[in-house]
């Protein structure tokens, strides 16, 4: 949503936009101070960005097979701890997963005539 005011604010304003939007024009003013000055952003999300990181470059170095219950442990032996859902939570939004071995199991095989 942010991004969508962005490249219209200039020709009508982020109030009337934020009117027809689902979002509170404090809302995008919070977002984009948080962009601007970091220490402004949530007791959350402050720790989050570094963990980004870590977790991003931990996942690169293992080929991208490592899953959250393997970068877990590893960001812990580099002194990097963190909760093992914190660390699903994040590469489940940075869209990274390791890799799942093993074959699908079909338990039903459908008759396409019935």
């Amino acid at each position: 949503m942010v991004a969508f005011i962005d490249a219209h604010r200039g020709t009508h304003g982020v109030e009337p936009i934020c009117a027809l939007v689902p979002i509170a024009p404090s809302t995008y003013y919070a977002v984009k101070a948080a962009e601007r000055d970091p220490t402004r952003r949530s007791a959350r999300a402050r720790p989050d960005g570094m963990l980004r990181e870590a977790i991003t470059r931990v996942w690169r170095e293992q080929r991208s097979c490592y899953g959250p219950k393997k970068v877990w442990p590893q960001l812990a032996r580099e002194q990097s701890p963190a909760a093992r859902c914190t660390v699903a939570r994040l590469m489940r939004d940075l869209g990274l997963r390791g890799v799942v071995r093993g074959a699908r199991c079909h338990t039903t095989v459908s008759d396409p005539t019935a």
